[in-house]
């Protein structure tokens, strides 16, 4: 067991961020069930327990390792429009276990044949690049086909899981991140698991057609995460970890703002 794991320092960062996931996860969760589905995926897009994965592996792991396992990430974050809209497509359709365990597999399936791929930042700069405008224009021709019902109403025990799944995902990506390396632990990070909570809960709330139509919106935000985790992967080393992921941050949230501006602009 690495020495940093029983630190008191790194148990004591492992429940403020904790806390700090849950938080993120319920907040954006409730925004994302009362608001339409763009504003919706501009938050679903945002890194909730991605985030907090990466601010935990920082606590265990040097800059280069963090550099390094942002080329993960970037690669997980090309796999993910492909997982939104296998959902989108599913959910009117099929009921939730189906459509959400297939486009679940989906993911699964990309991450790990991504890896007979010897990435580096270049190559998964380019596959953001190919795979994002074939997803953006799937997704606007699914946005088409689904439309999202009226705002959702959250119980308490909703909120609860949410937050608990959430945090799951981060502490095993944490735990496991030295013995599956910097490009898996980059990768799981990302595991999608705060977009299939909002998810679930719009299916079980409002329908498949709800949950598919913030889904289907999901491609164009998403391009954001990929500018912030490049951000993170050229500046950590340099200017170190923690800047970097507040510049990550702001680039991310940036680009989503630019999409909100765009949107308005246009109506």
């Amino acid at each position: 067991m690495s020495a940093v794991l029983v630190s008191p320092l790194f148990w004591l960062g492992l429940a403020l961020k904790i806390v700090m996931t849950a938080s993120i996860v319920v907040v954006a969760s409730v925004i994302v069930e009362r608001s339409g589905p763009f504003i919706g995926a501009l938050i679903a897009a945002l890194p909730t327990a991605g985030g907090a994965a990466m601010i935990l592996l920082a606590i265990e792991h040097d800059a280069h390792f963090i550099a390094q396992s942002t080329i993960g990430s970037m690669v997980a974050n090309a796999v993910c429009p492909i997982f939104a809209l296998t959902f989108a497509v599913l959910a009117p359709r099929y009921r939730l276990l189906p459509s959400l365990g297939g486009a679940l597999a989906v993911w699964l399936a990309g991450v790990f044949l991504s890896r007979l791929v010897p990435w580096t930042v270049s190559t998964a700069l380019l596959a953001n690049a190919i795979v994002y405008p074939v997803a953006i224009y799937i997704g606007l021709r699914l946005v088409g086909e689904v439309k999202a019902r009226a705002r959702v109403a959250v119980s308490g025990r909703d909120l609860a899981w949410r937050a608990g799944v959430a945090t799951l995902a981060v502490v095993l990506v944490t735990a496991l991140s030295s013995s599956i390396g910097s490009y898996f632990s980059g990768v799981f990070a990302f595991f999608p698991v705060a977009m299939s909570s909002f998810f679930i809960i719009l299916y079980t709330r409002a329908g498949g057609a709800a949950a598919a139509s913030v889904a289907a919106h999901l491609q164009a935000p998403l391009i954001g995460l990929t500018f912030s985790l490049l951000a993170v992967h050229l500046l950590a080393e340099v200017i170190g970890v923690w800047w970097a992921y507040l510049i990550g941050l702001a680039i991310g949230i940036a680009w989503n703002g630019l999409l909100w501006l765009w949107k308005n602009r246009k109506r």
